[in-house]
């Protein structure tokens, strides 16, 4: 963060976190879960993005799976958690967001999706996801998922 930025924020104060949904995309039988690349750093993120008119939350966090990582699936429509982090921002600033994780359970992984010449996806064992994420409330998030076989 900029001096510049930082100074804005003391005196303009911090405006409330804008929100943003995320998928966690996991094999149901495996439990591996998928990871993409971001397109600005290149680090490892889950599929996510703003929520969507005409969608609930966890059907926009379906359609940002499908857009980022080519999975589809079924999301469960309960908030698997929630973390904030700061968006970083073009102009040089970053908001605060708070992300709503949903869970995503793969039924098909494409090769060809609309962001595929974008970014990468792999395959993780949730604990080395946590390990590849920066978020911290997104390491807590993966190393609390669920077996597949204790959802039920």
């Amino acid at each position: 963060m900029t001096a510049l930025a930082r100074s804005l924020r003391l005196v303009l104060g911090r405006r409330p976190p804008a929100m943003q949904v995320g998928a966690i995309c996991r094999d149901p039988v495996s439990g591996d879960v998928a990871l993409v690349t971001s397109r600005g750093s290149g680090r490892w993120v889950i599929p996510k993005g703003w929520p969507m008119e005409g969608r609930s939350l966890s059907g926009a966090a379906a359609q940002e799976a499908w857009e980022e990582a080519g999975i589809r699936g079924h999301v469960h429509d309960s908030e698997l958690g929630r973390y904030s982090y700061d968006k970083e921002q073009d102009e040089g600033y970053a908001i605060p967001v708070e992300m709503r994780v949903f869970l995503l359970d793969v039924t098909e992984a494409a090769d060809d999706f609309p962001e595929a010449r974008q970014r990468r996806r792999r395959w993780f064992a949730p604990e080395d996801a946590a390990r590849m994420v920066v978020e911290p409330g997104l390491k807590r998030i993966l190393l609390s998922l669920p077996t597949p076989d204790a959802r039920g």
